[in-house]
């Protein structure tokens, strides 16, 4: 709907990471300035925060802390993992959104996540359509898993890939200093799609990365495994790295986290993954007898703010400016994604374009079969072509006595909570 004239509401879901507050400096600098644009709200905790009227006067903040949100890790709002029912069996929560929508004149609504937070923006751009109220929705893509559909990388991914990388290089050479049999496995999130392990092979690159590498892409026999490590081992002067996804699962879909007992489940019914590594390792020590270590990444690949790629920082920036850019001209239900593009000498650049909630929502991008090389245990060369570009360059936040300076937001209540 173009020539729209009202308040914009802003909001963060899903799991944190190191970029996402790059794509709310974005939205909330560029929604400022619009004319059509007369107030910018911050929602707390994603979609509870409009459903609960609880949210803050953007306007309120000090630019300086804005531009600041760009190099501050997690999720600056406050994150949610909230399950919308379908509007046709219980339309409560719609109609309590159009109705803050209309208190407020929300006209904007730009809602900031991966697949499940594109399933909510989804739905609630179609009941708001049918409603009756002009409001412009966009989708602004975050996820380090890298998996969402019509882009070519997420914002995130970068970063958390550069992480990994890094830490893969750390490990190997801490783990290969003793002249006695060593094995490590390590462990990095990934759910369906084995984006963030195969950033691992960057390290290789390097040459001190892993020697065997898992993605749930590719179904797990842990008898194989086990003789693929012996293998390594054997040429290897019994030293093997192992990396491998949280969501491998065996040939017939089941996780091998949930192999050592039952594992609960959020909202949207996915897995709390975890415990791999350290289930693989104590695997191994039994049949190896050699020392074994497990490393799990958790936390820390999501937010690690101090080795963020400047490239993902300012493309995430970007992209939320571009996202308030879409909806002021009238654009609607759509998502905001990343085209890889090559300047005229070859080098790596990225345009912006939209493509639909509904595809953004329902479509899950994996890592290419073709990509997954060595009997299912190694990335090829294609990937780190793919990947290396994105973490070029380095984005920090300032430091204060010694110690990175994040974004301090007001938060002054606008909301009646």
């Amino acid at each position: 709907m173009k020539n729209l004239v009202g308040a914009a509401m802003f909001a963060q879901s899903g799991g944190p990471t190191s970029v996402i507050n790059a794509s709310a400096a974005g939205v909330f600098i560029e929604a400022l300035k619009q004319d059509k644009i007369t107030a910018v709200y911050g929602a707390a905790h994603g979609i509870k925060g409009v459903l609960e009227e609880d949210f803050y006067d953007i306007s309120k903040e000090d630019e300086k802390e804005l531009l600041l949100l760009k190099n501050t890790p997690s999720s600056a709002l406050g994150s949610v993992r909230y399950k919308l029912k379908d509007a046709k069996k219980d339309d409560t929560d719609y109609k309590r959104i159009v109705e803050v929508f209309k208190k407020y004149n929300i006209r904007y609504f730009f809602y900031n996540g991966g697949n499940d937070s594109m399933d909510t923006c989804n739905k609630i751009s179609k009941y708001i359509k049918k409603s009756g109220w002009d409001c412009n929705v966009i989708g602004v893509p975050k996820t380090i898993d890298n998996d969402l559909f019509g882009t070519d990388h997420c914002p995130g991914f970068a970063s958390a890939a550069k992480y990994i990388a890094t830490t893969v290089m750390e490990v190997c050479l801490d783990a290969k200093v003793y002249d006695t049999p060593m094995i490590c496995v390590i462990e990095a999130m990934g759910r369906n799609a084995g984006w963030l392990t195969a950033s691992s092979v960057l390290a290789g690159y390097k040459g001190l990365g892993p020697d065997l590498v898992y993605l749930p892409e590719v179904a797990f026999d842990i008898n194989k495994f086990v003789a693929d490590v012996k293998g390594v081992l054997a040429k290897n002067n019994n030293k093997c790295i192992v990396v491998v996804s949280e969501g491998i699962k065996d040939k017939d879909g089941k996780l091998v986290c949930e192999t050592v007992g039952a594992v609960a489940r959020d909202s949207f019914g996915h897995a709390q993954l975890g415990g791999v590594a350290a289930t693989l390792a104590n695997i191994l020590k039994e049949e190896t007898g050699y020392k074994t270590r497990a490393v799990e990444l958790s936390l820390m690949q999501r937010c690690a703010a101090h080795l963020a790629s400047k490239t993902d920082v300012e493309e995430t920036f970007r992209a939320g400016r571009e996202a308030v850019k879409a909806a002021v001209r009238g654009t609607t239900d759509k998502m905001v994604v990343y085209k890889r593009v090559e300047d005229k000498n070859g080098n790596y650049k990225c345009k912006y374009s939209l493509v639909n909630l509904k595809l953004a929502a329902n479509t899950e991008k994996t890592v290419p079969l073709e990509w997954i090389t060595n009997d299912g245990t190694y990335i090829s060369d294609e990937f780190v072509t793919y990947a290396l570009p994105l973490i070029q360059g380095e984005a920090k936040a300032p430091v204060e006595d010694g110690l990175p300076r994040f974004a301090r937001l007001k938060k002054v209540q606008a909301g009646k909570k």
